[in-house]
């Protein structure tokens, strides 16, 4: 019985490529709409059962009433459960609030009052 040492070792390279393809997190991508009547003022995401808030996702922007945006989250992780906090203006009714979704299935989010 032959061994072919290059067939063998390009196999196994192709193996490991695959492998490391398959492993890469994707950047999760969604649309997030502001369906209450203040202004969103900070968007947080973490991964469920992290303690703390990554940075704020909206950073210097804001989500005014009946806007959208397009949210990328590129942590590297491959998750897709993620924690989400919205936080408003002082002068709103609104309370911080908090929710939990899977983001890989997520098209796109409304925060409703």
């Amino acid at each position: 019985m032959t061994f072919d040492v290059r067939a063998i070792a390009a196999g196994a390279v192709a193996v490991c490529l695959a492998s490391a393809v398959s492993a890469k997190a994707e950047d999760l991508v969604f649309t997030l709409t502001n369906g209450t009547g203040s202004v969103l003022t900070e968007f947080y995401t973490s991964p469920t059962g992290v303690d703390n808030w990554e940075a704020d996702v909206l950073g210097r922007d804001v989500l005014n009433p009946g806007e959208s945006a397009t949210v990328t989250i590129a942590d590297g992780r491959s998750v897709c459960n993620y924690d989400m906090r919205f936080e408003f203006t002082e002068d709103s009714d609104l309370t911080t609030t908090t929710d939990t979704q899977n983001l890989c299935d997520l098209g796109s989010y409304t925060i409703h009052e």
